[in-house]
């Protein structure tokens, strides 16, 4: 619980939380939100960790001179692309046999098989929608590589996700972050930010329970 709420805590607080390690570390906190940003997407054990508000916030810190927005693109976009090639790895080399995996802690079966279908009804396109919605987005490129994707049309739109998802929400946090009305609520902004990239799932979730009751 202790460990909870601290994550809580520093997602809630992204801005001051971020503008210390930038603070502390200086230039290798591009290297930290590489790592950050690589690891949500790359791995489907963490689609917990803060992508939409990190992106937000970091574009808000670039703003007042706290990173070069360009070299912050070039570095949030290059790690959103190279963790989706390495998702799409792991789902080739582990391949189906992961439908058979039950629900943990690190392992959300649920979001995987909503994953699915949404890559059955939508194709290579999954790896651009998805890249603005939680959860879907960890495991878009996995499914990818289970269902083999060709590589070529997946890096193509892998890229492309990449570019719409990190330049969209960078841009926005530079131009709005520091807006006067956006940084005394800034908390509450990111709880927005968050609950409306969770909207789609939501329905989703919905229309999927509708369909499956008793008529």
């Amino acid at each position: 619980m202790e460990m909870l709420a601290v994550f809580v805590d520093f997602v809630l607080h992204l801005d001051k939380h971020l503008a210390l390690l930038v603070q502390e570390y200086g230039t290798w906190i591009y290297a930290i939100l590489f790592v950050i940003v690589f690891s949500e997407t790359g791995f489907v054990v963490t689609p917990f960790l803060p992508g939409d508000s990190l992106l937000f916030v970091a574009g808000g810190l670039a703003a007042v001179g706290g990173m070069d927005l360009y070299l912050l693109m070039a570095t949030l976009v290059a790690a959103a692309a190279l963790g989706n090639m390495l998702n799409y790895q792991i789902g080739r080399y582990i391949g189906p046999k992961v439908f058979q995996w039950q629900n943990s802690r690190f392992f959300n079966k649920g979001a995987l098989l909503k994953t699915q279908l949404f890559y059955e009804r939508h194709g290579g396109k999954t790896l651009v929608i998805s890249r603005f919605l939680p959860l879907l987005r960890t495991f878009a490129p996995f499914v990818a590589g289970v269902g083999a994707m060709n590589y070529g049309r997946f890096l193509f739109f892998n890229l492309l996700g990449a570019l719409a998802w990190v330049v969209s929400l960078t841009l926005a946090g530079y131009f709005f972050a520091n807006l006067p009305w956006v940084q005394r609520n800034l908390s509450l902004v990111i709880v927005g930010i968050i609950l409306v990239s969770l909207i789609p799932v939501a329905v989703g979730w919905w229309h999927e329970r509708r369909a499956r009751a008793p008529s």
